[in-house]
């Protein structure tokens, strides 16, 4: 079992920045590749970015060049910086672990531990 715990989340002017932690416990996520999903109200969970084992990284097209995910192994914890935030960005962002095949990461479907998720609120 893999517990996932996250944090950071606020409310943030358009054009902030903020960092979002996702603690991992219960066993190493080392190996697996760590996500980070949102969910505004009313909508679908949608992936923002996910970090394979290998460290390469992957992003939605709508925060290409604005948001960056990385991980630390040996603390067992993945981030997501957030830059140049807007209003449409605010969502409860989710964390995620799965050990599903490179084509499958950006399906809500493929991830087997979740986190409690933080919201994350971009004022106009």
């Amino acid at each position: 079992q893999v517990q996932l715990v996250e944090s950071g989340g606020e409310l943030v002017q358009t054009g902030g920045s903020l960092r979002l932690s996702c603690a991992a416990s219960g066993r190493t996520v080392s190996r697996t590749t760590m996500a980070w999903f949102r969910q505004a109200p009313g909508k679908e969970r949608e992936f923002v970015a996910a970090i394979r084992w290998t460290s390469t990284t992957h992003y939605a097209d709508s925060v290409k060049g604005r948001f960056t995910i990385s991980r630390d192994n040996v603390e067992n914890t993945v981030y997501l910086q957030m830059t140049s935030l807007k209003p449409e960005d605010t969502a409860v962002y989710y964390c995620g672990s799965t050990n599903g095949v490179l084509s499958t990461i950006q399906r809500v479907s493929a991830y087997n531990y979740w986190g409690q998720g933080t919201q994350v609120t971009v004022s106009s």
